[in-house]
């Protein structure tokens, strides 16, 4: 394992030059901060493996545009005792949902759409959507379409794919490809009206279908030849190829305090090709791949002179975007932008996000990432855990290396 000190620090700069084009390193203190202090965010991992409270992580900081810290500890398999390495595999869940965003917002600077154009416009199977107000009332219709805008921002009325509404009537399915899953999504009723709640939703997914319908491409076409070819991001995909399955990291879950045991979340795993591609969810990277998104981000949509998006688009998606009234509605603290990402409008409001106007993600097998433009970082985690927070890991994680911030 490596000691967070210049030699190391020099060692790590060279080699992510060779692999990384676009992300430069630094020494922590060349970019203020103290490798020192970040030594305290690797004790924290390897103590977390050590008490098996997960099987092993990779994380990442980068400050002003430079990589001044990538960390593999533990192991991606107790079974099969291979390390955790920069290039192992992580599902990341709903962290996909930003990369769509931005496959979104590349249409949307391309004149396919506005973001006031009504779904049915394009997908025709919505123009029948009925609401459903309690389980058991009666059905209507709403009181406006779906826009653009509302699947971008949570506000449609769909619901998410754990819901029991979803689940008894079998809307997420891995085996059936984009437009069946529109069909099924529309057979079922709306939570509520549009626009009038933040409900985190399916509707990334029916954003993967409409970047098909836009573009004329598949979806993971798309992304790959727009997104994560031009970003270098060559370790991220929706499934993983067989010669790449060695680095899949295993999921674990615990319960009820019992030990760590394999968990397959899904029917259809990711070492298999899906039909769905789910923009939603579907998404396998590495935590360099996924660095070199997020400072993108931060940069504005640009990285390595290979700009995805304006400045003016870029900033706009990582604004908070909720109308006055559902950003209340959710309480007022956190608020969602188009890019399909949380925002911080209140200090201290969500555990890893802490700072106005920082914005980012997770997901639900254990991965997050964290963007603070006025701190100018980028803090990214990725274990692959259920629950995904142990023993409020993220949380602890993030502070570590705040608490290396020295100017």
């Amino acid at each position: 394992m490596r000691s967070i000190c210049v030699l190391a620090a020099c060692v790590l700069t060279l080699g992510l030059a060779a692999q990384q084009p676009g992300l430069p390193s630094a020494t922590p203190d060349a970019v203020g901060m103290s490798a020192d202090r970040l030594q305290a965010a690797t004790a924290l991992l390897r103590q977390f493996v050590a008490d098996r409270k997960i099987s092993g992580a990779v994380a990442a900081v980068a400050r002003r545009g430079k990589v001044v810290y990538l960390e593999p500890v533990g192991l991606q398999s107790f079974e099969t005792r291979a390390p955790m390495t920069e290039r192992s595999l992580f599902r990341i869940y709903s962290m996909t949902k930003a990369v769509t965003a931005v496959a979104v917002m590349m249409l949307q600077e391309a004149g396919k759409f506005r973001l006031a154009d009504p779904a049915a416009r394009y997908l025709p199977e919505f123009k029948d959507v009925m609401v459903q107000d309690t389980p058991d009332g009666p059905k209507r219709r709403p009181a406006r379409e779906i826009t653009i805008e509302d699947l971008l921002l949570h506000t449609s009325g769909l619901s998410h794919r754990t819901s029991e509404l979803y689940r008894r009537l079998q809307v997420r399915d891995r085996t059936v490809a984009l437009p069946q899953f529109v069909v099924s999504i529309t057979r079922a009723p709306l939570m509520e009206d549009p626009g009038t709640r933040f409900r985190y939703s399916e509707g990334t997914t029916v954003l993967g279908r409409l970047v098909e319908v836009w573009s004329g491409k598949p979806f993971d076409v798309f992304v790959t030849e727009r997104i994560l070819r031009p970003l270098g991001m060559s370790d991220t995909s929706f499934w993983v190829a067989p010669a790449a399955q060695s680095r899949l990291v295993t999921v674990y879950q615990s319960s009820q305090g019992g030990p760590l045991a394999p968990f397959e979340i899904e029917e259809v795993p990711f070492t298999q090709q899906p039909k769905l591609l789910e923009g939603a969810v579907g998404l396998v990277s590495t935590v360099p791949d996924f660095l070199r998104f997020s400072q993108m981000l931060l940069n504005k949509g640009e990285l390595g002179g290979v700009r995805l998006l304006s400045a003016r688009t870029a900033e706009t998606m990582t604004e908070n975007g909720l109308p006055a009234p559902v950003l209340q509605q959710r309480g007022g603290a956190m608020g969602w932008g188009l890019g399909n990402v949380d925002v911080v409008v209140t200090p201290n409001a969500r555990g890893y996000l802490t700072s106005p106007g920082e914005y980012g993600w997770d997901g639900s097998a254990g991965t997050f990432f964290a963007i603070d433009p006025a701190k100018q970082t980028v803090v990214i985690l990725m274990t692959q855990n259920v629950p995904a927070s142990p023993d409020l890991l993220r949380q602890k994680f993030k502070a570590a290396v705040l608490q290396a911030l020295v100017d």
